[in-house]
């Protein structure tokens, strides 16, 4: 690269001084006379200048292998199918007298949201998290080339935070999927997706790399971006941040593996802690929602007893699974299950606490058998269960909210009572049939249905309002000290 020329002095604007010409005459023959040939101006030109440095050129245009790691290829295998989903949302708001004044309808302001998700199908099924459409009035699908299609929402499931988006395209790329259920923790694991989302400006998706740090993971209380308890998840160290959710989380062979939903965080950022749902759940998922619009929710039939208080939170952790109740005529009741029992082993899988049940069924579909080790006394008995759907509760949302008084979780309640929860609902009377149906009894402290936060007794109210007649409801409550969740469908 030539090196740039020094700029030439300005001439200066100083009057020249006139020498008589004698003296310039006799000047000049004196300098010729008396000067060697080294003093002279023609034997001696001025020194010129060096030529111009220059950076060295690329050592080659072309890619070594060293540099198509596992990593690059396993990325380049899916992001061609890893989409951009984004949202519009109408939120109302005050009455403002301007909105009349810019032709404004009065009381609306829309929002933008975004999102990630992959295509699973080549005629345009795409997977996404549940909380990313969630209220969305429009949705849209950017591809990686920046194509766009509208999209509709064939339906969702917000226990497990899925959602099923069709686009009328054909042809489009699919992500290879892979099985969950054989993951080893240590190995590699991917993210990508929309991390910030409009920050960065573009469709193309990000790339972030870690491992596989466990599996099986129940997260419940606070702390969670994407919000919500949730269970068996796969945990990863790879950065997720807001706007990966729905994308896809991919191992070194270029398979999914998993759903990114949440991240743990005290800060609002990665700090190490994400977690993904795993893909052999979100495959089951998603085919209910395009064969029946909503998910099949798996019913057993039996009531668990409450973990005992203690001042450990971790004793809960190695709690046992002890059933409480046995509803008449439930496929528990058909297995022979009795009130005590301790259920033991689902198929090959351990139970330690109730979180690792309910896990446990995530897995299972209506109609599918499963051995299930019962401990009771000191034998093991194996039994096996029919998993049914789940029955809808008999009396309607109006008769569930006034069978069911709630009071707003104060901090003198808490205190009195020595609850954990530090917002909620807590039930203050229940009648027999919705402590029966729906599996809460006063004294426990409603935090959370589905994915909404309960701050009031209002937002439980509001919750069953919206809720009811949808599909599945996941109540998450507080029980003496512990957390645990009932499923009921309630009727409009």
């Amino acid at each position: 690269m030539p090196a740039p020329r020094s700029p030439r002095p300005a001439p200066s604007l100083r009057p020249r001084p006139r020498c008589p010409r004698v003296l310039a005459t006799a000047m000049l023959l004196v300098g010729c006379q008396s000067g060697t040939p080294a003093d002279t101006a023609a034997q001696n030109p001025p020194p010129q200048t060096p030529p111009a440095a220059r950076l060295p050129e690329p050592a080659s245009v072309a890619i070594g292998a060293s540099r198509r790691t596992a990593v690059v290829n396993a990325v380049a295998r899916v992001a061609p199918a890893v989409v951009t989903v984004q949202t519009e949302s109408v939120a109302q708001m005050p009455a403002d007298p301007f909105d009349v004044f810019f032709g404004r309808r009065p009381g609306e302001q829309r929002r933008a949201g975004i999102g990630t998700g992959f295509v699973v199908r080549e005629d345009g099924v795409v997977v996404t998290n549940a909380h990313v459409v969630a209220g969305a009035t429009r949705v849209s699908v950017a591809m990686q080339d920046g194509t766009t299609y509208s999209a509709r929402v064939v339906g969702a499931d917000e226990s497990n935070d899925l959602a099923v988006l069709k686009v009328d395209a054909q042809r489009l790329p699919v992500a290879p999927l892979g099985n969950s259920d054989s993951l080893l923790v240590g190995e590699w694991a991917v993210a990508i997706g929309n991390p910030f989302g409009f920050v960065l400006g573009n469709a193309e998706p990000s790339v972030s790399a870690g491992v596989i740090s466990a599996t099986g993971r129940n997260l419940v209380g606070g702390g969670q971006e994407g919000a919500g308890a949730s269970l068996d998840m796969i945990q990863t160290d790879a950065a997720i941040n807001p706007g990966n959710s729905g994308g896809p989380l991919i191992n070194a062979d270029g398979e999914v593996i998993g759903v990114n939903s949440s991240i743990y965080t005290p800060s609002g950022g990665s700090v190490g802690l994400g977690f993904a749902i795993p893909i052999n759940r979100a495959r089951r998922v998603a085919e209910d929602l395009l064969a029946h619009g909503k998910v099949r929710r798996p019913w057993v039939g039996v009531v668990l007893r409450a973990p005992e208080a203690s001042t450990n939170p971790r004793e809960l952790l190695s709690a046992g699974v002890v059933v409480r109740t046995v509803v008449p005529g439930s496929p528990a009741a058909r297995a022979g299950w009795q009130s005590g029992d301790v259920l033991a082993r689902i198929g090959t899988r351990a139970l330690r606490n109730p979180f690792d049940w309910e896990a446990a069924l995530l897995d299972l579909r209506p109609g599918e058998e499963v051995v299930v080790t019962v401990r009771r006394g000191s034998r093991e008995l194996p039994t096996t269960l029919r998993v049914a759907d789940l029955p809808e509760v008999t009396a309607p949302k109006v008769t569930v909210l006034s069978e069911l008084q709630l009071v707003t979780l104060t901090a003198a309640i808490r205190t009195e009572r020595r609850l954990q929860a530090t917002a909620g609902a807590l039930v203050y009377q229940a009648s027999e049939r919705v402590s029966t149906e729906i599996g809460l009894e006063p004294g426990d402290v409603i935090v959370q249905i589905n994915r909404a936060p309960i701050t009031s007794a209002d937002d439980v109210a509001r919750a069953i309002d919206y809720y009811a007649g949808r599909g599945p409801i996941r109540i998450f409550f507080e029980r003496q000290g512990r957390y645990s969740f009932t499923d009921v469908i309630i009727r409009q």
